[in-house]
């Protein structure tokens, strides 16, 4: 637990250094062992050299001459399967090791051993033919080569040991400096806690720097883009609140009036049944036609919210059908409500089929056509046409109007949004008619999109077949 508080440079620090404490001991022991073995053999090969030098003294005068200093060199005669020594004297305290080498002899193929002597310590013994029935055995003491190994071992410990302390302290700072941008970008995100987001759309602080490596600034891409990402987010967050404000205001204000003038002809209604009865009929018809225009206000309002929440509730009945057929539905409707605007209408005589519902394709002609003549001046052509190809459909609803100011353009679409704030509600609506336009084009999935200028106005909506 305690090693999981550390920082995590210190503790890819203590891995690596565990890491090379491994490998420094593989490599400390294999160049023990090869230094052990390379002076093995070269005691071998100096035992033997020895050994030729005695051998010829020994065939030349009978005696034994030529032995290092410590070096033991005795001749044994094999009879019976036992070894007898020739030179007892020159054998040390124990001895049975000389014999088992000499009785392993066979032929002139030298015999190797190592063996521990008591009160003398560990030698390399070595047992070779010099005639028939006579063998020579020479033991060289390997005390220097077990201290050479010693000292060699006790000078890579402490040269690892000090390699290691050093690969370690430097390893931590290189790998400090290294994580450096990540401790960046943890301060990054604790700056980020510290900021009030609640109405906030923007993140002020981003992850920088240009250090750290490939992966790191792989990282930092990835943290800075998330960053992006979340002023995205909250940017649209914000704005749908506002629209939000917006819409719950303008709504609230839009179904006051009719709520008030309900109320104005209520309290005439009454004063009329009591003092003139021939003006109920009157004050009975306002109250009827303002209730009217709530009700459809209400129904737009009712709709917009079904399309919102279209994931949940299916606000549209879709079925196969012919969009020139209710084109010219729709046309047929607007030139018996609007005879002061003359419509041409361009549609194939061929049916243009695709899966739509009927009624809500035909509320959004209606409104834009309404729109239409609503907003420009008595006379004011007015155009709807259709077109398709094999992969949409295309409906264009055009005017010739005065156009649509290039700075309302953009919000066009929005509810409550009315090009001219002043305009009364008997000529410019509630402002929600091309907001139902746009939302029920979504639905179908297409679009709808603006081009205006003084003299051409035109609403195009394009629809997958």
């Amino acid at each position: 637990m305690r090693f999981r508080k550390l920082s995590l440079g210190t503790r890819l620090a203590l891995g690596l250094g565990a890491l090379a404490l491994a490998v420094f001991a593989v490599v400390g022991t294999v160049m023990a062992q090869s230094m052990e073995e390379y002076l093995a053999r070269r005691l071998d090969a100096q035992m033997e050299t020895t050994q030729v030098s005695v051998k010829k003294n020994y065939a030349g005068t009978g005696t034994i001459k030529g032995a290092a200093y410590g070096w033991y060199s005795v001749i044994y005669e094999i009879r019976d399967g036992q070894a007898q020594p020739k030179n007892p004297d020159d054998l040390p305290e124990d001895a049975d090791d000389f014999a088992a080498v000499a009785l392993q002899v066979n032929g002139y193929d030298p015999v190797y051993q190592t063996e521990y002597l008591k009160g003398d310590g560990t030698y390399r013994l070595r047992g070779c033919g010099v005639s028939d029935g006579v063998v020579l055995v020479t033991a060289a003491p390997m005390n220097d080569i077990s201290t050479t190994v010693r000292q060699l071992v006790l000078v890579e410990v402490a040269t690892f040991l000090l390699a290691l302390i050093a690969f370690v302290a430097i390893g931590r700072a290189v790998l400090r400096r290294g994580l450096q941008p990540l401790s960046d970008m943890a301060r990054t995100a604790h700056d980020i806690t510290s900021h009030d987001l609640t109405d906030s759309a923007r993140l002020p602080v981003r992850a920088e720097g240009g250090n750290g490596g490939v992966e790191v600034e792989e990282l930092r891409t990835a943290f800075n883009t998330m960053l992006d990402h979340i002023d995205t987010s909250l940017a649209a967050r914000t704005a749908a609140e506002l629209r939000l404000r917006r819409f719950i205001a303008d709504a609230s204000h839009e179904l006051r009036t009719p709520l008030t003038s309900i109320r104005g002809y209520a309290d005439l209604f009454r004063y009329a049944a009591a003092n003139a009865p021939a003006e109920r009929e009157a004050h009975l018809e306002k109250l009827r036609s303002e209730a009217s225009r709530m009700s459809v206000l209400l129904d737009d309002l009712l709709l917009l919210a079904r399309l919102d929440s279209a994931e949940v509730e299916a606000p549209l009945r879709v079925t196969e059908g012919d969009l020139a057929a209710l084109a010219r539905e729709a046309a047929d409707a607007f030139r018996v409500a609007r005879p002061s605007h003359p419509l041409t209408v361009t549609v194939p005589d061929e049916p243009v089929l695709l899966a739509f519902d009927p009624l809500r394709l035909r509320q959004v002609m209606d409104n834009l056509l309404t729109n239409a003549a609503v907003h420009t001046p008595a006379g004011t052509s007015v155009s709807l046409s259709v077109s398709a190809d094999a992969q949409s459909a295309v409906l264009r609803v055009g005017d010739a109007g005065p156009g649509i100011p290039e700075a309302d353009q953009a919000r066009i679409f929005d509810r409550f949004y009315r090009v001219d704030g002043s305009r009364t509600r008997d000529r410019g609506g509630s402002g929600l008619g091309l907001a139902v336009v746009h939302s029920l084009v979504v639905a179908h999935g297409g679009t709808v999109e603006l081009t205006s200028r003084p003299g051409s106005t035109v609403f195009t909506v394009q629809l997958p077949r």
